[in-house]
């Protein structure tokens, strides 16, 4: 028997008509987790989240919390709470009344309900602009009020949807210290959906990849970046090449390829100065690309361009097969 506030999809399925956006998914969360739903436009992410919220009915299958379906709840009971892509702030409502609307529509006395804010307020570091109007604010101000509006109802689960694309990337990253901050404080669920690998890669304790409607792979970052399963999986992730294999496919680090004296044959196609490295596209006789992602003093110790011809090699052991 499971202890704590998992999250569990259950054969969870969601139809628009005739359209699969959901396909038969199931996976377990676990308990004060950090977990990213990542994935392209389009491959079920956002549906996912809005039937755990609620904000979408669930066509098949079911939605376990800790232990007890919450599918057939209305959001107010499910004990989660969604953070809009938008931050939906009331613009004529002070951030003290903004944060503390869901407490004022359950009835909860001013008083209080001004005390609970003002608590919410500074856990996200805010107090300071509590009687402030939303449009008195920058967007990582408006924010942090749509954050602290979510979690004043005392979620075990907080539902992210694309929280940080609004923001610019340098608040962005700030932004993205602070969610990791506030999920170890609170020890819930955060689940947060994003099409950014790096925001992925950079917040998750568990990544969970999808892919035309169901789950291609899911796992610790670090796995999933190196050990890829599948050739979308590889490529969506970025900084891997899909070499074919006798039969196969195998993934290749872009930095495991090396420009050597010998090696596959291939000429240069294009070159992107990255600051600390080099990205050489080559494409071999094969008609191949292959990616190297060289250290910028490696590079300029040796420059190449468009058009030369050059040899690749790797390491055969840094080849990872994949899944056919």
């Amino acid at each position: 028997m499971r202890t704590g506030q998992d999250l569990e999809l259950v054969h969870l399925t969601k139809r628009y008509g005739d359209t699969v956006a959901v396909r038969d998914i199931s996976h377990v969360f676990s308990p004060a987790s950090y977990v990213c739903l990542l994935g392209p436009s389009g491959c079920g992410k956002s549906s996912t989240l809005r039937m755990i919220a609620g904000h979408e009915d669930v066509s098949e299958g079911s939605i376990l919390l800790d232990g007890s379906d919450i599918a057939p709840l209305p959001p107010a009971r499910r004990g989660t709470a969604m953070m809009f892509q938008n931050y939906a702030l009331f613009p004529h409502l002070s951030v003290r009344d903004n944060v503390a609307f869901s407490l004022r529509m359950r009835g909860v006395d001013k008083a209080e309900r001004h005390a609970r804010a003002g608590q919410l307020l500074e856990l996200v570091d805010m107090s300071a602009y509590a009687d402030r109007l939303p449009a008195q604010l920058s967007g990582g101000q408006q924010q942090r009020v749509a954050l602290a509006r979510a979690l004043i109802t005392e979620p075990k689960v907080l539902l992210l949807d694309e929280p940080l694309s609004a923001l610019d990337p340098f608040l962005r990253i700030r932004m993205r210290a602070e969610l990791k901050r506030l999920q170890r404080d609170l020890g819930i669920i955060f689940l947060h959906v994003t099409h950014s690998q790096d925001e992925a890669l950079a917040l998750a304790d568990e990544v969970v990849v999808m892919n035309n409607a169901v789950i291609e792979q899911a796992g610790p970052p670090r796995t999933v970046f190196n050990a890829p399963r599948t050739e979308f999986v590889a490529r969506f992730m970025g900084g891997h090449n899909v070499i074919a294999l006798g039969g196969g496919k195998a993934a290749l680090r872009a930095d495991d390829v090396r420009i050597s004296e010998s090696g596959l044959p291939a000429v240069v196609t294009a070159v992107e100065y990255q600051g600390s490295s080099v990205a050489v596209t080559a494409r071999t006789d094969a008609g191949e690309d292959v990616l190297a992602l060289m250290p910028e003093g490696d590079f300029f110790a040796a420059p190449t361009n468009p058009g030369d011809a050059v040899r690749l090699s790797w390491d055969e052991g840094r080849l990872h097969q994949l899944q056919a």
